[in-house]
């Protein structure tokens, strides 16, 4: 079901393989694990070193990867992020591509801004590329967040496997397949894709299992979830769903830009989620509207981008299927209220340089009796920022919050 829904090539001499998964994570382990082998393989055959594989990503991949890459020994090479453009950049992915790269993957939904990446384009490069210097690099798509949004929203928008070079793709089931945490899925585009070393095969059971999965024993609870959810809801309920999380986050996204104080830094055309940074940071800064937020049952995430943008700061909302418009405009009503109490505050009480977050110098007083500067880090200067907002906020508070 899900290989159909990504366009898997069907026929006699090419059939999709796939396997469940402890989330998006195990999936991408196993997807570039294959990857690694295959690319030994051909090295090995071709009398050429095999020690010193590459995987080249954007500085935006989740932590999963970098997993990936420290347990398996392959370097990773990032394409680094630049102000306004928080995905991976295709045109320098290709040119970062060398003859020890086993793939590169491209995200579909990124998690700092949800924004789908140019699979279409970076695979039209990769040809070209492929086609000059003989070597065959593959793309394999992360699509954890966007896999069960895109098929729905932009049937249209070309990604998957109508792609040649797209070998493997894997989409997490507890986002936005409905399904409770703690499933994933990949899918290789054929049989040849995955190797067969890396493929185990069973009997004890009553008949031959093949099985490649770095757990074994799991429960099937969240595997009968999916099927049932495909079952019960169907191409056009979760088309709904996800139209409808669309949305609500239309709405929220307008919400927050009315307020006048926000640059909206996600994108109309990926996961539904609304990322934003603050104007003016000069009097406090988005981690302390996050910490703030927690007064009114709100945990909304504040973080800093990647290299080379992590000078920028900002606040993140997912929108899911129980996120509602009432919710929506619960959370802007809320996010004024604590714009306008933070505007009451005096500056000295918050002295900070904040949504573009920078490293801060203070003067301390040395052992002859002189002032001698002691450079902060980006980190020390954000906990210290957060600690006297605390501190002040609790000395506010007249009885229960």
């Amino acid at each position: 079901m899900i290989a159909h829904l990504f366009n898997a090539p069907f026929g006699e001499t090419e059939t999709a393989v796939g396997v469940g998964t402890v989330g998006s994570s195990e999936a991408i382990m196993l997807a570039g694990l294959a990857f690694k082998r295959k690319w030994q393989a051909r090295r090995k055959l071709e009398g050429k070193p095999y020690d010193k594989p590459n995987i080249v990503t954007g500085a935006n991949v989740q932590v999963c990867w970098e997993k990936f890459a420290r347990y398996f020994e392959v370097e990773l090479k990032e394409v680094k992020l630049s102000e306004g453009y928080y995905v991976m950049d295709p045109v320098k992915a290709a040119e970062m591509v060398d003859e020890n790269t086993i793939c590169v993957a491209a995200i579909l939904g990124s998690t700092l801004t949800g924004e789908f990446e140019n699979v279409k384009l970076l695979n039209e490069l990769l040809v070209k590329k492929n086609k000059e210097t003989g070597w065959d690099t593959p793309i394999h798509v992360d699509a954890a967040s966007g896999g069960f949004i895109a098929p729905f929203l932009h049937p249209e928008l070309e990604w998957d496997f109508r792609l040649p070079l797209v070998k493997s793709i894997n989409v997490s089931g507890h986002k936005y397949g409905l399904v409770y945490a703690g499933v994933g899925w990949v899918i290789w585009r054929s049989k040849e894709d995955l190797p067969d070393e890396l493929v185990f095969h069973i009997n004890y059971l009553g008949s031959d299992q093949p099985t490649f999965t770095l757990n074994f024993s799991k429960g099937s609870s969240q595997i009968i979830a999916q099927y049932y959810q495909f079952i019960r809801l169907g191409f056009e309920g979760y088309k709904n769903i996800m139209e409808n999380c669309t949305e609500n986050a239309r709405m929220l996204k307008e919400g927050i830009e009315k307020t006048g104080r926000f640059d909206i830094v996600s994108k109309d055309v990926g996961v539904p989620l609304v990322a934003f940074s603050l104007k003016d940071s000069s009097k406090y800064t988005v981690f302390q509207i996050s910490e703030n937020l927690r007064r009114f049952g709100w945990i909304v995430p504040a973080y800093t981008m990647p290299p080379n943008a992590e000078h920028i700061a900002v606040l993140r909302v997912v929108i899911r299927e129980d996120f509602s418009r009432t919710l929506a405009e619960r959370l802007v009503t809320d996010i004024d209220r604590v714009l306008k109490e933070m505007d009451e505050v005096p500056s000295s009480h918050v002295s900070a340089k904040a949504a573009h977050v920078t490293t801060t110098v203070d003067e301390t007083q040395d052992g002859n009796g002189g002032r001698k500067r002691v450079e902060k880090s980006v980190r020390e200067t954000q906990e210290e920022v957060i600690n006297t907002w605390r501190r002040f906020v609790a000395s506010k508070r007249t009885g229960v919050c």
